[in-house]
């Protein structure tokens, strides 16, 4: 959570100087899909837009995530390194 709140702070601050939109995308990957949700949540509970999962959560997950996103209006970035 803290990593989160400290990635957000300094977005926020980036976007107050330079008077444009910015983000960061926030990695919710996590070994259950209850962690991934909860995860989700709180970045878009700190203002995050979009959040990132890491391929090697699987195809279901992948799907799983994508309607959690489109039901919150978040963006999802599919991350390809497969190393979380």
């Amino acid at each position: 959570r803290e990593r989160f709140l400290y990635s957000m702070e300094g977005v926020n601050k980036a976007s107050a100087s330079a008077g444009e939109i910015k983000g960061h995308y926030l990695n919710v990957t996590a070994a259950t899909m209850e962690d991934m949700y909860e995860r989700a949540e709180f970045s878009k509970d700190v203002g995050s837009i979009i959040c990132m999962i890491d391929l090697v959560i699987g195809y279901t997950a992948i799907q799983s995530m994508a309607i959690w996103a489109r039901k919150h209006d978040m963006i999802l970035h599919l991350h390809r390194a497969g190393n979380s």
